[in-house]
């Protein structure tokens, strides 16, 4: 690491780099000319001298220098976000005062205040995902309350999580399923909330490549394969819709935008069809360049529903009514003469740099005076959930916000016209208190389109909604399951934790009469201890319980009264241990493991002292990919690594995963499920049946059929010993006569 001294003594201008070097430097200038409109050249050659030199003894997990990867990041902000030279300068030195001995004086000192203000927001939260539960959450609150503050200093955390994902496969799997879960869980929908569609996509198709790289290759594989048909269909549907609008003297542009990895599985994981099945892979998207703006769009939707039947509810006017993002778009699908179902998109340039870019480039055209409005709104909405926390703990608050950056909204109307956004499954509740906290607290009733409804009646788009208030609060603790808004939750948590708190008041009062007419003498630890025994997990829950008389008083007395008697209290029994009566600890059975093999776990037999299982949840096979989970009695749990209950516990103990390396001659059995669809033909069921048993010599477990207007479709589990015998016996019933797609069930 560099000497602080010496950092502040540089002539960062004049510093010599080596010729690989000021390539690299170069190349960063050279995206910087393409898309910065202006910039500081100088800023940013400094900026990546101190970086070169502070980070010089410094390599990454792949063993290049390290200095690659925040140049990696600054090309990502100029390139791919497209914010200005002080974020590209924040970019390049974001790592250096957490790793290094630059200090934030030095930064202040050689790049200003701006820079120094970046990065100290930077350091802040960079211990966010290496910390874990409540730590974690409120230093996630830290990050939102930064951005709330410069929107540079998330972004920037963006592009740096974007280019660790791009280069996760240098880490071990344990990490990188772990990172991948942190990434889809909140980088990817935060990236979503903020209308970073192309690194939100990036960031889910990572995901997936992590956790699952099988199912990530065999559709990357088959969008390849498909992509010439894609574009001669392309090609042959906008062919009389291109005429027309060079005919008409529109200057215009047209992708055929395939749909991303990651939103394929998930439907195809959701329907259970395979991915042959699956036929809105990709959307259209006609985008207009100036001097065309958004009445324009129209022109073109009715070139292209004269030319193409549109189906009314496919279509969406997002450019009327942008999404809370800033999303400005027409959609529309429609169907060819030949039956296809086609998704178009119509925008102007403007429109799609937001699309694409979000709130960054509302940030952009903000520095014009012009085009803030959405960047605006999302920072408010930031605001107010940081000013009405209302959640028991940061882990709590972060759900609440996660739940909130993927929700899909509807539009709603005053009763004098006024558009308001709210949360898909929003109620009258949730509409009253974003109209005002005090609306929300006295709502009495709601009428929705004149029609008088139940306040927790679930609001759709287009709905007028006028609600009715009383004098007085009327806040009422069932509301809770009734909202999905974080402001109208944050209240009622608090009014609940009120009305709680009440009630232990008065159990506790009761008790306290109780013990003084009982002359009881006993210390709240003992009496914590009593609680725990009458399964309660503290004082507090038992006077909660005594208060709303759903516990009987009189059993607390005559439980102290024993207590008192004894002098002592029996202690609750242990349960047996695992392994020969013994209790075997987590970090015990970590240390065997790791005796065992210091990287790797190869599975056979008992080993030892460690008693293993196979998840029920996914149903492991040999030659999966694998993880081993050290549950909290020292039974080691083996999961698939992509499985979703793994990834949860992970996220809360990283250090009690283990690697999996599978013994694949240990002539054990496993089950395989798989999904047939085909022809409801009379004899397929006794075909399959007749292969798996006399053929493939793989034993049935069960078989479960439905069949509907000539299609069947059932479930097969079947014993096998390890992946490539699964597979083979799925190829085998594929070629059977009448089945459509055979393929493993999730």
């Amino acid at each position: 690491m560099a000497d602080s001294k010496t950092i502040i003594d540089w002539d960062l201008e004049n510093y010599a780099l080596g010729e690989v070097q000021q390539n690299d430097l170069n190349y960063l200038l050279q995206l910087c000319d393409k898309h910065l409109k202006s910039y500081d050249k100088s800023l940013i050659s400094r900026a990546f001298k101190l970086t070169y030199q502070s980070h010089s003894k410094d390599t990454r997990a792949s063993g290049e220098p390290y200095y690659l990867h925040p140049l990696a990041v600054a090309c990502i902000i100029v390139e791919e976000i497209g914010l200005d030279d002080v974020s590209v300068a924040a970019a390049l030195l974001h790592d250096t005062v957490e790793d290094t001995d630059v200090t934030l004086d030095d930064i202040r000192k050689h790049f200003g205040d701006v820079v120094a203000k970046l990065i100290d927001g930077l350091t802040k939260i960079a211990g966010f995902f290496k910390t874990k539960g409540a730590k974690q959450a409120e230093t996630f609150m830290k990050l939102l309350v930064y951005m709330a503050d410069d929107l540079r200093v998330v972004l920037i955390k963006f592009a740096d999580r974007l280019h660790n994902m791009r280069t996760l496969h240098h880490l071990p799997k344990a990490k990188q399923i772990r990172i991948a879960t942190e990434t889809s869980e909140l980088y990817a929908p935060f990236a979503h909330r903020f209308g970073l569609y192309k690194i939100k996509s990036e960031l889910e198709d990572l995901c997936l490549k992590a956790t699952d790289e099988h199912a990530f290759k065999f559709i990357a594989r088959k969008l390849k394969e498909k992509k010439d048909m894609r574009e001669s269909f392309i090609r042959e549907f906008m062919e009389p819709i291109r005429e027309q609008l060079e005919r008409s003297g529109f200057n215009f542009e047209i992708k055929g935008r395939p749909k991303h990895i990651y939103s394929i599985h998930k439907k195809m994981v959701r329907q259970q069809k395979p991915f042959e099945e699956i036929y809105d892979l990709f959307a259209i998207r006609i985008i207009l360049d100036l001097p065309h703006k958004k009445e324009d769009c129209w022109r073109v939707y009715s070139f292209i529903t004269d030319e193409y039947t549109p189906i009314p509810e496919r279509f969406r006017d997002f450019m009327s009514v942008p999404k809370a993002n800033g999303y400005q778009s027409l959609h529309t699908t429609v169907i060819t003469k030949r039956g296809r179902k086609v998704e178009v998109q119509i925008r102007t340039r403007k429109m799609d740099e937001i699309a694409e870019q979000g709130l960054a480039a509302h940030w952009k055209y903000k520095q014009g005076s012009q085009g803030g409005e959405g960047l605006d709104k999302f920072v408010n909405w930031v605001r107010e959930v940081l000013e009405n926390p209302g959640a028991e703990s940061a882990q709590e608050f972060v759900k609440d916000f996660q739940l909130n950056l993927y929700s899909r909204e509807i539009y709603v109307f005053t009763p004098k016209g006024e558009l308001r956004t709210l949360p898909q499954g929003a109620t009258p509740i949730d509409f009253a208190f974003d109209i005002h906290s005090q609306i929300g607290e006295r709502a009495i009733s709601a009428k929705v389109n004149g029609r008088l409804v139940p306040l927790r009646h679930k609001l759709s788009s287009g709905d007028q909604v006028e609600v009715v208030t009383g004098k007085v609060s009327n806040l009422n603790p069932d509301w809770i399951d009734h909202v999905v808004t974080h402001k109208a939750k944050a209240r009622l948590r608090q009014f609940l934790k009120q009305e709680q708190r009440k009630i232990s008041d008065l159990g506790q009062e009761a008790w306290e009469k109780k013990a003084d007419r009982n002359n009881f003498k006993i210390s709240d630890q003992d009496l914590a201890r009593i609680a725990r025994k009458l399964g309660f997990p503290s004082i507090q829950a038992m006077f909660f319980a005594i208060g709303n008389e759903s516990y009987e008083i009189n059993r607390l007395v005559k439980a102290v009264r024993s207590f008192l008697s004894k002098g002592r209290m029996e202690e609750e029994a242990q349960p047996a241990g695992l392994n020969q009566g013994r209790k075997v600890e987590s970090t015990e059975v970590i240390e065997d493991m790791q005796m065992a093999n210091a990287h790797t776990l190869t599975l056979d037999g008992e080993l030892g002292n460690i008693k293993h299982v196979y998840a029920n949840c996914c149903k492991p096979i040999p030659g999966d990919e694998a993880l081993g989970y050290v549950s909290r009695e020292g039974l080691l749990k083996i999961h698939r690594s992509k499985c979703r209950n793994l990834q949860h516990l992970m996220k809360a103990s990283e250090n009690t995963v283990q690697e999996i390396k599978w013994n694949m001659n240990s002539g054990g059995r496993f089950n395989g499920a798989i999904k047939v669809i085909g022809e409801d033909r009379q004899g397929l069921v006794n075909d399959i049946s007749d292969l798996l048993s006399n053929k493939l010599k793989t034993n049935m477990k069960g078989i479960h059929v439905d069949s509907d207007d000539g299609t069947f479709e059932g479930t097969i589990v079947v014993y096998v010993e390890d992946i490539d015998h699964l597979r083979n016996v799925i190829t085998n019933i594929r070629k059977v006569e009448g089945v459509k797609s055979a393929y493993r069930l999730e």
